[in-house]
């Protein structure tokens, strides 16, 4: 399936609160992600946000699949504690379809980091392969306290990117994450979780 649309602008804000009464879990959850890519070639990638199971609290998921040239930046918290259920999510993109073929030839280069806290309940992992060309500049911060995740990376190749948030074994995933971007990407992600404040995020 690819991307039928010459110019897409979406522009998407979804805010709600609402009153959690049987709740017990005081300790706060949230994540916080400001990203921005700019992809030429092709990408699928998905995320799902929510704040309680089954049929209760607030679910939103979005995802994007095609070839093309795709420019695309996503601001979203999703915050859940035993008061109070928010999801937050804004996404601007432009994407314009081009076909892409993958090159015959491809390099047996690779680089793959996976970075996991236990006490948060949060992980992230990024894998590059059929590397020609990479730059990329990793930052992660961790405590018992909060995550923090700053990529900044630019590949000729392949570049599949995962992150998973989940408080503990008694509550669903408020936060999930993956793509699989082909081709040229410039990829810029932000990503905070954990009990502290949201504004943490350090400034790019």
């Amino acid at each position: 399936m690819r991307l039928a649309l010459a110019f897409l602008f979406i522009s998407m804000c979804l805010f709600n609160a609402v009153t959690v009464s049987f709740a017990t879990d005081t300790i706060a959850q949230n994540a916080t992600e400001r990203s921005r890519i700019f992809l030429n070639g092709y990408m699928d990638d998905s995320r799902i946000y929510q704040t309680q199971k089954g049929f209760h609290g607030l679910k939103l998921v979005t995802g994007t699949m095609g070839s093309g040239i795709a420019s695309r930046t996503i601001d979203s918290q999703v915050y859940s504690d035993s008061n109070m259920d928010e999801t937050s999510f804004t996404m601007s993109a432009e994407y314009d379809y081009r076909p892409y073929t993958s090159p015959l030839t491809q390099s047996d280069l690779r680089n793959v980091l996976c970075a996991k806290n236990y006490d948060v309940g949060s992980v992230y992992s990024e894998r590059y392969t059929d590397i020609k060309d990479l730059i990329k500049d990793t930052n992660i911060y961790q405590n018992k306290e909060v995550s923090i995740y700053n990529i900044d990376s630019e590949i000729q190749g392949t570049a599949r990117i995962g992150s998973k948030v989940q408080k503990n074994v008694d509550t669903v995933p408020s936060y999930m994450m993956q793509g699989t971007y082909i081709g040229y990407a410039d990829i810029n992600l932000e990503l905070q979780a954990g009990n502290t404040s949201i504004m943490n995020l350090p400034c790019p």
